[in-house]
């Protein structure tokens, strides 16, 4: 497994966001993160999905502000991934899974990346992965 961590979402705005339920837990762990010297990354569809939430949650002045100074790489999703995960979503048809969900899976799995920054239970659901901020 290579040691990189994905942060999804979810926790771009918890950190962000200091009236978030989880903004205490992810600073603590973006500290850990950032004192291990993980690499760390986004997908490019995390990306937008990230923007988005911050422009809604947080105005759209703090969302362009990340997009454009975020300081975490953007990993371009293959094709071959966006097929993966379909492929995901199609066998786990009782989950709730957003597409974005499926192509972090399949870029976790593919790329061998074991850890995601994550507070969405969908990535705990998935499993084969270490979740962190989620409590256990």
């Amino acid at each position: 497994m290579i040691r990189s961590v994905l942060w999804d979402s979810s926790a771009i705005l918890a950190l962000l966001d200091a009236d978030d339920q989880d903004h205490a837990r992810a600073v603590a762990v973006a500290r850990a993160i950032a004192s291990e010297a993980r690499p760390s990354f986004v997908t490019n569809y995390i990306e937008a999905e990230a923007h988005a939430l911050l422009t809604r949650k947080l105005g759209r002045t703090i969302a362009r502000q990340w997009l454009l100074t975020g300081g975490l790489p953007v990993v371009r999703v293959l094709p071959a991934e966006e097929q993966r995960a379909r492929e995901i979503l199609a066998r786990h048809a009782d989950k709730d899974w957003t597409l974005c969900d499926a192509i972090s899976f399949a870029v976790l799995d593919g790329r061998r990346v074991g850890r995601a920054f994550t507070f969405d239970h969908h990535f705990r659901e998935y499993g084969h992965i270490q979740v962190l901020g989620l409590n256990a």
